[in-house]
Order: structure tokens, then C-alpha cells, then sequence
């Protein structure tokens, strides 16, 4: 049977039963019982079938989703997230547009603490939106820092996503955390340069207001409480990796308990604050578990049947150029970004673009961090990005999903040249990393 035939029979019930409403997990779960009996000869193929299941989830490098979700769940719960806005609200002062400037810098310092994108699109949107709203800021000022920043905690380390990728991909974790680091910050200053800008040129985007005065002494003090021992928090994440002190694995662990311990120090971590943080970071964990078990068994199913190598030979005699492919691989994903969640996408596409990535040649490092981009730039991405619809429950009454579109458009635009940026200048991503692990 020719390779496009497998490909329509397997992908084929996958989107069916997604567009039906049936969890992804379980989507892949029916697609690859049905896959395995039908292709790898019966009995033998589900027999096969639990032990790639088995051995996808039982993988040491997964330890740091779980993590990560601890760090982002006891960072809101605690209230130390909280803390930290009101820290950077004390230094922007009277800045124009320093809302929506506080947006993006809360955007980066949580992408540095937790990872976790739609955390940050409910905290920063119910506690900044109201007050943008009550200052005067208009919907394309007020929304889209949000939107756009939010998504920098795919792109900064710790990232449980950039993790998801790496065992998909069956790429180096720590070369992949080091890699985004680059491009996330890149993303940021994008976003501030179109606000400070946007804000010069319309000024009744984001009016002045008095804000009472703050004294120098009172910014460092807050400073100190509030900001300084977070860099303890990111060193434990970000600088035991650089310094080759930690593997990815090792370096989740001592973030979540920096975090934890910070909790404790500000006597915040109570009983019923520990309990909501296992309890939903380890519903979150278990979900993203089932899903990459799901997904790593799809990958084998396609490889068995050799539908992937069927579609490497077709893309390698395309007469077009090896980067116009991928760059096309990079499109693909911010359209299906548009109407489908970052892991099934990921999910999908992984298992087929990454062995076409190493056959041409490319460092999949590179495309990687491409891929995460384009990644943030689908989920923000209108009509059904699901940061949108994130930020469409804590907006303000009467926020349309009109305003919330018209105020994505110009970060996504920023994320395009992003993307752009990385493709044309690799050296972005593959110069720290050559660093790094020279």
C-alpha cells in the first residue's frame, strides 16, 4: 500500500475524532489500537502496542513536565506572581503605556518561573485588563501585551513544552532549553518596540495618568523582597543547565523546590496551598503523559508501516529548495495553530518533519526553536487560537472576540518577523548552543 494511503487512513479517524470533541489522548489512544491490529498483524500489534506505551511514558527525561507544572501552579498559588506585578508596577511609574510595557516584562520574568502560557494569560489579564480598562487604555493596548507576552513562557526556560518536543523529536532537551533562550528574549523586545511606537504614534491607546509617587527607597525595598530571591529561583532552573551543574531533569527539581521553599519563607505555603498545587499540576501532568504516550506509539505506527520514510523520499524530490520546505513546514504549523491545540500539532507533525529537518542537512536545534515559535504564534493566532479564548474569559464584561482578534493581529505580526529573524540568521539559536556544548 502506497505511503499516502496509510497516511489518509490514520490521520484521517485522528481528526475525526478531535473535531467530534473526543480528548486527544483518547483520540490517538482509538487510532492506534485500531492502527496496530490492522497493520502490525493483530494480537501481536496490540501486544506491541502496550509495550511502546509502556516504555514512551516510563522515560526519565519526562520528569520535567511534572515539575515545571509545580513551579508555574505553587508560583500563582502562593501569590508570589502577584508580588512580582506589583513590583514592576512600583518602576515603570509614569511611563506611557507602562501597563501594557509591565504586560511584557511580567510576560518574561513568568516565562523564567513557571512556563506555563495560559497561567500567565489568566493572571496578567485579571489583574492588569481591569485596570488598562480603567485608565483609559483602548482594546488593542489593553489585550494584546498580554496575549502576546504570555506566550513567551513556551519560548524561555523552563518550558514544559520545549520538553514535550525534545522526547517527540528525540532531540537533546538541554540543547533545546539553551537554544529558546535567544528567540524568547528577540520575541519580548519585538513586542516592546511595537508598543513604545504604537504608543508615540496614537497616544489614546494608552494615556498618562498620575500614579502616586514611589519613593527610591520603597522600589528597592520591594525590589528585594519580592524580586531578588526569584533570581535564586531562575538560577536553580536556568543556571545550573548552563553551567553544566544539572541535567534538564535535575534543574526542574531544584526550581520546584526553590519555588516551594520561597513559598515557605514568605509564610505562604499552607496546607490547602500545597494541596492545590499537587492536585492540579498533577492533573495536568497525567494528561500531558497520556497525550506523548499517544503520540510516541502514532510515530512507531507510522514508521512501521513506513509511511514516513514514504513521505521523506516524496518532500527530498520536490523540485523546490530544501529551506523553501521548510520554511513551509513552519506555516503549516501556524496554521494549524489556528484551529488546533500546540500538542496535537506537535503530535502530528513532529514524527514526520523532524527526519525530513535531519535528512536535508539542517540543524533540528534550529528548526526546533522555529517550531516553538510558530507554535506561540498558532495559539494567538485568530479565528481559534486557544490563548484567545484563554483571554476571552478574563477580560473585561463586554470584551467581543472582534477586540480580542484586532488586538492579537499586530503581536502575531511580531512573532512572524520572529520567525523570519531565526530563519535567516540561524546563528540566533545555534550559536549559544555551540557555545554552550563546544
Amino acid at each position: 500500500m502506497d505511503w499516502y494511503y496509510i497516511i489518509a487512513i490514520i490521520l484521517g479517524p485522528l481528526f475525526v475524532l478531535m473535531f467530534v470533541g473526543l480528548p486527544v489522548a483518547f483520540s490517538f489512544l482509538a487510532v492506534n489500537i485500531v492502527g496496530s491490529f490492522v497493520l502490525m498483524g493483530g494480537l501481536p500489534g496490540i501486544k506491541q502496542l502496550v509495550l511502546n506505551t509502556v516504555d514512551s511514558v516510563s522515560s526519565f527525561v519526562l520528569i520535567p513536565i511534572a515539575l515545571f507544572m509545580i513551579m508555574g501552579e505553587a508560583m500563582f498559588r502562593s501569590g508570589i506572581a502577584i508580588d512580582l506585578m506589583d513590583t514592576l508596577d512600583k518602576w515603570f511609574g509614569r511611563l506611557r503605556g507602562r501597563l501594557a510595557l509591565m504586560a511584557v516584562g511580567g510576560g518574561v520574568l513568568f516565562s523564567t518561573l513557571t512556563g506555563n502560557s495560559m497561567g500567565s494569560i489568566a493572571l496578567l489579564g485579571s489583574s492588569l485588563t481591569p485596570e488598562m480598562e480603567k485608565r483609559g487604555y483602548k482594546k488593542p493596548m489593553s489585550l494584546g501585551p498580554i496575549l502576546g507576552s504570555s506566550g513567551l513562557a513556551i519560548m524561555i526556560p523552563p518550558s514544559a513544552l520545549a520538553v514535550v518536543l525534545g522526547v517527540i523529536a528525540e532531540l537533546s532537551i538541554r540543547r533545546i532549553l539553551i537554544g529558546i533562550i535567544i528567540p524568547g528574549l528577540l520575541m519580548a523586545l519585538l513586542y516592546i518596540i511595537y508598543i513604545l511606537g504604537r504608543c508615540r504614534l496614537q497616544p489614546e491607546l494608552a494615556p498618562s495618568f498620575d500614579v502616586p509617587k514611589v519613593s527610591l527607597s520603597e522600589k528597592l525595598s520591594a525590589t528585594a523582597i519580592n524580586i531578588l530571591p526569584l533570581t535564586f529561583v531562575i538560577f536553580s532552573v536556568v543556571g545550573v543547565i548552563f553551567l553544566g551543574i544539572a541535567t534538564p531533569s535535575e534543574a526542574a527539581a531544584t526550581g520546584a523546590f526553590s519555588v516551594l521553599i520561597l513559598a515557605a519563607l514568605k509564610l505562604r505555603l499552607t496546607f490547602k496551598v500545597f494541596g492545590d498545587t499537587m492536585f492540579s499540576s498533577a492533573n495536568i501532568s497525567v494528561m500531558v503523559l497520556l497525550i506523548i504516550s499517544g503520540a510516541m506509539t502514532f510515530s512507531q505506527l507510522l514508521a512501521f508501516t513506513g509511511a514516513t520514510y514514504g513521505m521523506i523520499d516524496a518532500v527530498m524530490s520536490i523540485d523546490i529548495s530544501n529551506e523553501a520546505i521548510v520554511f513551509l513546514m513552519i506555516m503549516l504549523v501556524i496554521l494549524m495553530g489556528m484551529v488546533m491545540g500546540p500538542l496535537p500539532i506537535m503530535l502530528i507533525t513532529l514524527p514526520i518533519f523532524i527526519p525530513i529537518v535531519i535528512q536535508f542537512g539542517f540543524d533540528p536545534i534550529w528548526f526546533a526553536a522555529m517550531y516553538l515559535v510558530a507554535i506561540e504564534t498558532g495559539a494567538t493566532s485568530p479565528p481559534f487560537g486557544a490563548a484567545l479564548f484563554v483571554m476571552k474569559g478574563v477580560a473585561p464584561k463586554g470584551t467581543t472576540m472582534g477586540d480580542i482578534y484586532g488586538a492579537a493581529v499586530p503581536f502575531v505580526i511580531c512573532d512572524f518577523i520572529a520567525i523570519l529573524l531565526l530563519f535567516f540568521i540561524p546563528e540566533i539559536v545555534t550559536y549559544p548552543v555551540d557555545l554552550m556544548f563546544k
